[in-house]
């Protein structure tokens, strides 16, 4: 058999964190990858520190605690690739690793799962909301005071059970999750409320999943590339380079979302929205900007800069708390 042959019989190696949804995003991917290349892809389960510190993410800084775990994994060879949640990823990438492939987004928006079949409006006031994210903290807190409604935000951790499970045993009125996770565990179907990115702007990333090899394993990293999808690669780099102008790790109150507007013949407008608040969301700073597409992937890190200037100008910095997380 030749080398090239033994090759391509190989099981690839994937990358993983342990949970629910992780192993359902990886094994998505891992289905993707072996109908591109045709070889077998097994799964490499990995503890990562976010999954075993019980601290809250404010706490622990947020950057990267999902992250370092798989990536020395790939920089020992223990694994031929892997897969992030796009928005736990460092905005700084480096040099050794490349992002091979970032597949089609699923749906970005934060969801509430609520008792009784409750949407955001009809919650009462003093409603207990779980979420362990500064950025849904600060824009839960301002859509509710815009609606005339009290809350009280919960820190909460753990995975999607746990989380749903406060719900369930009456400890909390409603958690908020991301759709996509639910999407891709078969739990949409629980969702009672689907918020607004007029609202509520996700997590830079969000919705996105991030393929990662080894820069030097440049045949792989073409193989993955089949899985790459454009324009949710435009739309995350320029969220990402708004969040990275901004000096914030994930653990900071900075929602950011870049969408492309289309009308029947064509897409011809990308239009990045970024939101800064203070945790109690008495005050937002929230802007937004618009480039022509096709956008280049320079154009789009320029365009994140530039709306962040703008927003540190109208004194985004003085909101976000932490620096540099």
């Amino acid at each position: 058999m030749t080398e090239k042959a033994e090759r391509a019989g190989k099981a690839l190696r994937l990358g993983t964190r342990r949970s629910k949804l992780a192993m359902a995003q990886s094994g998505h991917v891992a289905e993707a990858v072996t109908r591109l290349t045709g070889r077998p892809v097994e799964l490499v389960e990995i503890t990562t520190y976010g999954d075993t510190s019980r601290e809250h993410l404010a706490q622990i800084g947020g950057t990267g605690v999902f992250v370092t775990a798989l990536r020395d994994a790939l920089l020992a060879g223990e694994v031929d690739f892997a897969v992030h949640s796009l928005k736990d990823l460092p905005t700084a990438q480096p040099d050794e690793l490349t992002l091979a492939a970032i597949p089609l987004r699923e749906d970005p928006r934060d969801v509430l799962i609520a008792r009784d079949g409750l949407t955001f409006d009809r919650l009462p006031n003093g409603a207990r909301i779980g979420t362990g994210s500064p950025r849904r903290t600060a824009q839960l807190h301002a859509h509710a005071r815009a609606l005339g409604l009290e809350i009280e935000t919960v820190p909460i951790r753990g995975n999607i059970d746990t989380r749903i499970g406060y719900v369930r045993n009456g400890e909390l009125d409603a958690v908020v999750l991301a759709a996509a996770g639910l999407n891709r565990i078969g739990r949409i179907s629980e969702v009672t409320d689907f918020l607004s990115v007029d609202a509520v702007l996700p997590a830079p990333g969000q919705g996105a999943l991030a393929v990662e090899c080894l820069s030097g394993n440049t045949d792989l990293a073409a193989a993955l590339g089949g899985l790459d999808d454009p324009d949710t690669r435009v739309a995350v780099t320029a969220e990402r380079s708004l969040l990275a102008a901004l000096e914030a790790g994930c653990s900071a109150p900075v929602g950011a979302l870049a969408d492309l507007s289309a009308d029947a013949q064509d897409v011809h407008e990308l239009r990045l929205r970024g939101v800064v608040g203070t945790t109690d969301g008495s005050t937002l700073v929230q802007l937004s900007t618009t480039g022509p597409v096709p956008m280049s992937h320079d154009a789009a890190v320029a365009i994140g800069r530039e709306l962040a200037d703008e927003m540190l100008a109208k004194g985004a910095a003085g909101l976000m708390g932490e620096r540099a997380l």
